[in-house]
């Protein structure tokens, strides 16, 4: 049984600890947690009977960890995965798996070279709404895939998040925030993508936060907040993709997959379970197709267990740095062409990952 020790104990440690602790209690052992706050560590770590640490680099030299679990800032996913494979440990990060492209080339390269596993979330393609969106298209349901959109707009972070100011910095944004899990799931249906080519604006130069910590605090925009993309599957789909932090309500789907014989509607890609919906060729009403397998509820810690098991039993794993640097590449090639005016092609090379 893999040992997990996760660094940063912030806004979405919780349900991680929760799940690797309770539903995925009996596949995989958390027993360290390590933050640059010690108070947070040491609390968490009385909470779920663990050790406590100041910092990745002490937890690996004296935790019983096999896998680092990086829950840390996008800023910084890079420095502290580095540091744990350095020191001959597996990590999993929570996306993007870096905010830059390099450092992504980087972490594989340093990963195959000390031998150890790298895997990133997005893991909610592995849930049971969009695993069963998958099996539908493997079968046939809706003929051969022909095209696909998803939109993420929302009105942005600055009204509920604690501290929303590293939204609209470098490695934030709708893309790199929301586009991990949209990306992810279309990659996951559609197999990988060729080329992209889009536009993206700031809409505001300024933000002001209305949460209760930070109210009327000021934010300055350094990323674009509006990108509309378009993706070419390397098998022949094409993609069309909005996110953006400027939109106050809209009425668009999350996302559609169409076929020749017909269209799936998929469920939020930000969640685990359904509705999965069909309407075919012909027919008159969609139908709401029955969840092939577990995992409906939030099940964040599914793709590091799973990575944890794929360890043990010496195949790849799913939700793999491979997978998570082509979506990288894709989000930032979106933002490429924009600036250029140009078509980018794709250059991190990833397979469609197996069903689960």
């Amino acid at each position: 049984m893999q040992r997990i020790g996760i660094v940063g104990i912030g806004n979405i440690s919780g349900i991680y600890l929760n799940n690797l602790t309770g539903m995925f209690g009996k596949r995989v052992k958390l027993t360290a947690v390590a933050d640059i706050i010690f108070e947070r560590a040491e609390k968490a770590a009385a909470d779920y009977g663990v050790k406590a640490f100041k910092s990745v680099n002490e937890m690996v030299k004296n935790g019983d960890v096999d896998i680092v679990l990086n829950l840390t800032p996008p800023k910084v996913h890079f420095d502290i995965a580095f540091a744990a494979v350095n020191a001959g440990k597996h990590v999993y990060n929570e996306k993007p798996i870096c905010i830059k492209r390099e450092e992504a080339a980087q972490l594989l390269k340093a990963s195959a070279e000390k031998e150890v596993r790298v895997g990133s979330a997005p893991d909610t393609f592995l849930g049971a709404g969009i695993q069963t969106c998958r099996k539908l298209i493997d079968d046939g349901w809706i003929g051969a895939p022909v095209a696909a959109t998803a939109f993420m707009m929302s009105r942005g972070p600055e009204h509920w998040h604690p501290a929303p100011d590293f939204f609209y910095k470098d490695g934030g944004g709708p893309m790199l925030d929301m586009g991990p899990y949209y990306i992810t799931a279309l990659v996951s249906l559609l197999g990988p993508v060729a080329r992209v080519s889009g536009s993206a604006r700031i809409s505001m130069p300024e933000r002001t936060i209305t949460n209760k910590l930070q109210y009327g605090d000021i934010i300055n925009v350094e990323v674009p907040t509006h990108i509309a993309g378009v993706l070419d599957f390397a098998n022949g789909p094409i993609g069309t993709i909005i996110t953006s932090f400027d939109v106050y309500s809209h009425s668009l789907p999350r996302i559609e997959i169409y076929g020749t014989d017909g269209t799936l509607k998929v469920p939020d890609p930000n969640t685990f379970d359904g509705p999965v919906l069909v309407r075919r060729f012909r027919e008159e009403e969609w139908y709401n197709i029955p969840l092939l397998r577990e995992y409906k509820e939030n099940s964040r810690g599914l793709g590091i267990t799973e990575m944890a098991e794929a360890i043990e039993e010496g195949r790849p794993h799913r939700a793999s740095a491979e997978l998570a640097s082509h979506v990288l590449e894709i989000m930032h090639g979106i933002h490429d062409a924009s600036l250029s005016g140009k078509y980018y092609k794709i250059k991190a090379k990833c397979k469609r990952p197996a069903a689960y």
